[in-house]
């Protein structure tokens, strides 16, 4: 996990990535957001679609309307409803008119460590996308790519045009991704990684961190690396049983301790993921090899 840039960030500026894709960085810098969410506005100038509008915050929202002008906005569209990433649609909608459309909504109680990234109850789009399922506008083509896994809604979308894919938080320019049960779930995460490595994207707009030219080689050392974790956590498990939280300061060294609980979450998405697959078993909170 890589550590943010120095300061200053571009937050609240519309910067150019290619002719059709502008991002405008969010004021919600977090050691889970890194310098915040980006949200990209795709289009040359006649309409454009909103890709995760972000946190309904008053800065944000009016970086996004200097961003747009006068512009159409055709579409708001949602990768998945953690709180740093949907909760603008709503209000966005409202002052263009445009529907929010995307991924299905979600509502859950939310035990996990991201107070900045609970479920947002106020999402309601007005068009659910399923699996390669396409949004257009004049001279772009958004396809949904459905890649479960953080979450089980999580949607990445891809521009027909250029090749790119954005990638919400299903692969990110700065870190893995943390996989937090009941929702999230290790094994749909890790044939979502799969799904894109089999895809020939060029390259990858993250909600978090920069740019991705190299996608496939990145997905291919995630995957190596989600192996690798559960390698560590069969070898452990072989020294004896664990609770989960045993296992963080084994396996993260130098760790953030902010990021001690979403270790142990991820840790124990592994550990249902080989519960499921018969290879451990857990009593209460104690996990061990069968």
């Amino acid at each position: 996990m890589a550590g943010p840039p120095p300061k200053p960030w571009p937050t609240g500026e519309a910067m150019q990535l290619e002719p059709l894709v502008r991002r405008v960085l969010a004021p919600n810098p977090s050691p889970y957001t890194y310098t915040g969410t980006q949200t990209y506005i795709v289009g040359l100038g006649d309409g454009c679609a909103v890709i995760d509008p972000g946190p309904d915050e008053k800065e944000h929202l009016l970086a996004l309307d200097a961003a747009i002008g006068d512009e159409h906005v055709c579409a708001i569209m949602c990768t998945h409803t953690h709180r740093d990433h949907s909760p603008a649609a709503k209000t966005l909608a409202a002052r263009t008119g445009a529907p929010i459309v995307g991924c299905a909504p979600l509502v859950l109680d939310d035990s996990g460590p991201r107070a900045d990234a609970s479920f947002d109850r106020t999402y309601e789009p007005d068009r659910v996308m399923e699996d390669g399922e396409q949004m257009t506008g004049p001279g772009w083509t958004l396809t949904a790519v459905a890649t479960p896994g953080h979450v089980s809604n999580h949607l990445c979308f891809a521009l027909e045009e250029s090749g790119a894919l954005f990638t919400g938080d299903h692969v990110m320019g700065w870190s893995t991704s943390v996989v937090i049960p009941p929702d999230g779930d290790m094994s749909a995460y890790m044939a979502s990684l799969e799904k894109l490595y089999a895809r020939e994207d060029t390259v990858y707009y993250p909600a978090h961190g920069e740019a991705v030219e190299k996608p496939r080689q990145l997905v291919r050392g995630m995957i190596g690396h989600r192996r690798q974790r559960e390698n560590q956590i069969v070898r452990l498990l072989g020294e004896g049983p664990h609770r989960a939280s045993e296992f963080v300061p084994k396996m993260y060294k130098g760790l953030d301790p902010r990021l001690d609980k979403a270790a142990e979450m991820s840790v124990t998405a592994h550990l249902i993921d080989l519960e499921r697959r018969g290879l451990v078993a857990r009593s209460d909170d104690i996990w061990k090899t069968i």
